[in-house]
């Protein structure tokens, strides 16, 4: 079992707005010492296949820097391609994101969102989720004073956090060891009313009960809630 805290208990999370003078908006999320940051910028073209329509759109990119993790990995623009892994993270931050704009009103133009891995200790496709809302957030809040937008274009606060069954007990917010060991991986995408955006489930060579599903959804619930009051505290002064 856990040394350094309850089964139902998340690391230290944090977040730092405005870390970057360049970005539309920035933060640099923690949780524990998984540490990523987060960059939103306003592009004023959409994708080809949404002109003339009056939507925008929300994209994200994802990568982990050479020494995020206790060996240097190579850079994947080195590699020439980037990986699986990548591309699905980036995928969920992207979805995820858009599961909670509306993209109507957001009008033709396009928010990017670079997520950069500094430190990697688990969890950082959900740190990236939670910390890339907050950039957005901070992002559309200068667009809609630039251009007079009235309606609102965020919907909702959205937060991700992972889930597990490590030696047949469910934790929440895993670290690398914790996952690395897990024979149930889970990570939860949730908006601030309990909505689901996405849920990915993976046994590891286990099969799993549906009231182990519940039980990790609920610490999910709990999760969530506690990042997303730390995302409301820091954008409070927006």
């Amino acid at each position: 079992m856990r040394k350094d805290r309850s089964f139902n208990e998340m690391r230290e999370i944090s977040f730092e707005k405005n870390v970057n003078i360049h970005a539309d908006g920035s933060c640099l999320v923690k949780f524990g010492n998984t540490h990523v940051l987060c960059l939103a910028t306003i592009d004023e073209k959409v994708p080809h296949w949404l002109k003339n329509t009056g939507k925008g759109w929300i994209t994200a990119e994802y990568g982990m820097l050479p020494r995020s993790t206790n060996t240097r990995m190579d850079r994947e623009a080195a590699k020439g391609k980037q990986s699986g892994r990548t591309q699905e993270i980036q995928r969920l931050i992207g979805r995820s994101l858009r599961s909670v704009t509306n993209l109507s009103e957001l009008g033709e133009k396009q928010i990017k969102i670079d997520c950069d891995v500094i430190q990697a200790d688990g969890g950082t496709r959900t740190a990236s989720i939670s910390g890339a809302f907050v950039s957005l957030y901070i992002a559309i809040k200068k667009l809609r004073q630039n251009y007079n937008i009235q309606k609102p274009i965020i919907k909702n606060y959205i937060a991700a956090v992972s889930a597990g069954i490590v030696d047949n007990k469910p934790l929440l917010d895993l670290d690398y060891n914790e996952d690395s060991a897990a024979e149930v991986d889970a990570n939860f995408v949730m908006t601030a009313t309990n909505q689901i955006s996405e849920v990915q489930v993976t046994g590891e060579e286990f099969l799993f009960e549906d009231s182990q599903l519940n039980e990790m959804l609920d610490l999910a619930k709990k999760g969530i809630r506690e990042i997303i009051e730390k995302q409301k505290e820091i954008l409070s002064s927006e």
